[in-house]
């Protein structure tokens, strides 16, 4: 049963609805965003064997070196962008679905999803 929260709250009704349309598959995986308060996180599932593939936040050793005064702001986003993408094509994943958890397209989540597609993912 949903809490009270779930129900009402707009970011998980728009959840709700894009998952219930996005699924990955071992050729095609999803690529999940998550954004914090403080962090952004970013991984690429198969939805199938129910595995995470690929995942990069800003917590992450790749980031810190990259932007060692870390961040939450929309740079950082690009940054785990980047880091994801590259992982993601060392894995030979080149076409994934993109599931932006329920966040607007715009800001943070536009800029993970450029510098991705700029790595060379397709989506």
């Amino acid at each position: 049963m949903l809490t009270k929260r779930e129900r009402k709250d707009p970011r998980l009704i728009r959840k709700r609805r894009v998952r219930r349309k996005v699924l990955g598959s071992s050729g095609q995986p999803r690529l999940t965003v998550y954004k914090g308060n403080h962090h952004i996180y970013a991984q690429i599932i198969d939805d199938e064997r129910g595995h995470t593939l690929v995942a990069a936040s800003s917590l992450s050793p790749e980031f810190r070196e990259r932007m060692p005064q870390g961040g939450k702001s929309v740079e950082a986003a690009r940054v785990v962008g980047e880091i994801l993408g590259g992982k993601a094509l060392a894995l030979g994943i080149q076409k994934v679905v993109f599931d932006r958890g329920g966040f607007l397209y715009h800001g943070k989540i536009k800029a993970l999803a450029d510098a991705v597609r700029q790595q060379g993912i397709v989506f």
